[in-house]
């Protein structure tokens, strides 16, 4: 009929859902991530890592860093050991988790270090210093897929090359030139030994000067490069 008006439909809004737009956009993020993590890690599986986040801010506050790329076999074998023996024993034999460390850590009320040198690696490759949430949880993710892409001995290349042994002075090849004048070559078990004692504090510990505890700690690090080597933990990085 010409005179009726067409009744005029209201249209109805779809309703909001915040949570979904949310949960769309964190794994739409995630993805991103988890895409430039595997090239990062990939690209750092083939190519030695030019620095760290923490090495360029100490390079900003010193105005100088001493720090020399050196390849795993011209470090002297022993080197090798002892940082496994120090730092973690069980590294040839766990995914980048110590569960046994973390189970000991828990037990002790979280008053020791349960950190694997698989963890350590992508913290000083990767990400910042510092204790946080965020960056732990990163490493958490990181270290599964580093070890995945990475073989033993890169880790372990890459972790010597990127540690800190005194303000400033970063990878072995500048701690043995540093401490005692040597190449990372010509190492001595009992050198060695005290490079890895002066970790995780090398800031207030000497290799070249040791104090009591580092002496002590230097002994123990010594019987357990020989232990590693005898029952087979070193295998996985010994050429």
């Amino acid at each position: 009929m010409a005179g009726k008006k067409k009744s005029k439909r209201k249209k109805t809004k779809a309703p909001r859902r915040p949570f979904r737009w949310v949960a769309k956009w964190f794994l739409r993020l995630s993805a991103v991530w988890l895409a430039v993590s595997l090239l990062w890690i990939t690209a750092y599986a083939m190519i030695n890592p030019p620095g760290s986040i923490y090495i360029a801010q100490e390079y900003a506050r010193l105005g100088k860093i001493k720090r020399d790329w050196v390849d795993l076999e011209d470090i002297a074998p022993v080197m090798a050991r002892s940082i496994v023996a120090a730092e973690d024993a069980n590294f040839c034999n766990h995914w980048g988790f110590d569960m046994v460390a973390i189970r000991a850590a828990i037990a002790d009320g979280g008053s020791r270090g349960a950190s694997s040198l698989s963890q350590q690696t992508v913290k000083n490759a990767f990400l910042w210093q510092g204790r946080n949430w965020v960056r732990k949880a990163l490493e958490t993710m990181m270290t599964p897929m580093t070890e995945l892409i990475w073989s033993k001995r890169r880790l372990l290349e890459v972790y010597m090359n990127l540690a800190e042994f005194d303000e400033g002075v970063f990878g072995v090849k500048a701690a043995a030139q540093h401490y005692f004048g040597t190449a990372p070559e010509s190492i001595s078990a009992v050198q060695a030994a005290r490079l890895a004692a002066i970790l995780p504090s090398p800031k207030s510990r000497s290799a070249s000067k040791p104090a009591e505890f580092v002496r002590r700690r230097a002994a123990n690090i010594l019987d357990g490069a020989k232990t590693i080597r005898k029952d087979g933990r070193s295998a996985c990085f010994e050429d």
